[in-house]
């Protein structure tokens, strides 16, 4: 199985949206999953949310999935054998791997690598690996004997951590996560780089008898095409999006099985299950001023395409002036937040720091195009406005794109990665943290709004000139 991009979100499931580290890459074949024998659970990973993220950008992404190993699918068209030598990966006897039997002990286990590889402690709480090795030591100390059993001594072992958004799922509630899918058809892309620098997308992880699954696309299959066209350069939030349609109709895949083929192509049907987030109306102000009101309920797989939809229409309509409404918005997929902040930003731009255990969680998130929109806006917030809300509400406030009216913010910048354990049953793990623009840590302190009540625009005008004068020094 494995885990999912990094959903960053005080809600239950996850965003922001997180990526596999280095030890993970190794162990499970460049991360992208391929598939490979249990040997700790930190070979499989599901954000961002808040990423994570959610999805493959170097941070968490994130969308849900579950990494589920399937048979192999009748080929198609297979690929000549590559000239380079190419070599799958092994298992120590130089046999094929091949999964082991689940043990209630195994489980435990899992999750205890899982945190034990990635768990970043922001607590009162004081985390050690010295520590946290006598706590796997006193746990398997004795048999367990059922499965329920392993479950509560997870549920307990983490909750020792201290950390709230640490958490262990039940099966249940990690099949709810299916609403994350950010392609509509059950799969979780990753950017994965070669040994010679070439970037390639492969599924981290499926959903399981999802639609993509059923076809025969395995976690680790490389995509190779979209409809035909070659998908070579573009990164994963693209491809997530050329594979996105209609529910109920199809799309045409071409994947790689493992590093050495053969290549086979699908023909997959679509079964987005997210409900857009996205409510919008154009509002009559005085001075014949015509405001885009946007309402953002969360970060889910539907939420970025639906937003720049809105945000077009309503320029045609005539907009001069943009509302984004993110109260109450307690996150979801982190990336897709970080997205949806881009839209606003100059290239260049910072939309977040990340910090974390692993160098790889220590990077500068920044805007890579000109803006969808540079009319003035007004970000309105309160305190359920949380996790990938506030990463986009930092963006736009810190860079002098917006002013922000309403409530301080929750105050939730911890980054989560949901990992799949092999069981079904998943943990959710702290592994890094999100600073604003300004580089203020938003966990624990939330965001502290511009004004408490709508300001005149005039007023919002002159507050963002006065802060790009003072940015420029």
């Amino acid at each position: 199985m494995g885990p999912l991009s990094l959903l960053c979100s005080s809600s239950v499931a996850l965003s922001p949206p997180p990526p596999p580290s280095p030890a993970q890459l190794r162990a499970a074949a460049a991360a992208a999953a391929t598939p490979v024998p249990r040997a700790s659970s930190v070979q499989r990973k599901l954000t961002s949310a808040a990423l994570a993220g959610a999805l493959s950008f170097g941070l968490l992404l994130s969308p849900p999935s579950i990494a589920a190993e399937s048979s192999p699918a009748p080929t198609t068209r297979s690929e000549p054998p590559a000239v380079e030598y190419c070599r799958e990966e092994e298992g120590e006897d130089g046999a094929a791997a091949v999964p082991e039997r689940v043990t209630n002990e195994g489980i435990v286990e899992e999750a205890w690598s899982i945190v034990n590889e990635s768990f970043l402690g922001t607590g009162r709480r004081s985390w050690s690996p010295e520590a946290w090795q006598r706590k796997k030591e006193d746990i398997l100390s004795t048999s367990i004997p059922t499965r329920s059993k392993a479950h509560e001594l997870i549920r307990r072992m983490l909750a020792g951590l201290g950390d709230p958004y640490t958490r262990f799922l039940s099966p249940d509630e990690f099949s709810r996560m299916a609403r994350y899918d950010m392609t509509g058809i059950g799969i979780n892309l990753r950017e994965v780089q070669d040994d010679d620098g070439m970037v390639r997308l492969k599924v981290l992880g499926l959903l399981l008898d999802g639609p993509a699954h059923a076809a025969g696309v395995r976690q680790g299959d490389e995509i190779l095409t979209v409809n035909g066209d070659d998908i070579r350069g573009k990164s994963a939030v693209e491809v997530s999006s050329l594979l996105q349609g209609p529910n109920g109709t199809s799309v045409k895949i071409e994947v790689k099985h493992g590093n050495c083929g053969p290549v086979h192509s699908f023909e997959v049907q679509r079964q987005l299950v997210a409900r857009t987030p996205v409510l919008y109306r154009l509002e009559d102000a005085e001075n014949g001023m015509s405001i885009g009101y946007i309402r953002l309920k969360e970060f889910n797989a539907l939420a970025i395409k639906d937003l720049v939809t809105a945000m077009k229409r309503l320029q045609e309509m005539g907009s001069s002036y943009f509302i984004l409404d993110l109260r109450d918005n307690l996150g979801g997929l982190v990336q897709a937040g970080i997205e949806i902040a881009k839209l606003f930003l100059n290239q260049g731009e910072t939309v977040t720091y990340t910090v974390g255990r692993d160098s790889q969680y220590q990077t500068t998130i920044t805007a890579g195009a000109a803006p969808l929109v540079k009319d003035p806006v007004i970000v309105l917030v309160n305190n359920k406005t949380a996790s990938a809300s506030e990463i986009v509400a930092s963006a736009l406030h810190d860079n002098c794109r917006a002013v922000l009216v309403g409530e301080r913010t929750f105050g939730k910048g911890l980054i989560q990665s949901v990992f799949e354990l092999d069981d079904g049953s998943g943990v959710v793990v702290t592994i890094g943290k999100y600073a604003t623009p300004n580089h203020m840590d938003i966990n624990g302190n939330g965001i502290e709004p511009d004004y408490r009540s709508l300001p005149a625009w005039n007023e919002v005008n002159k507050h963002i000139s006065q802060c790009k004068m003072l940015r420029q020094g």
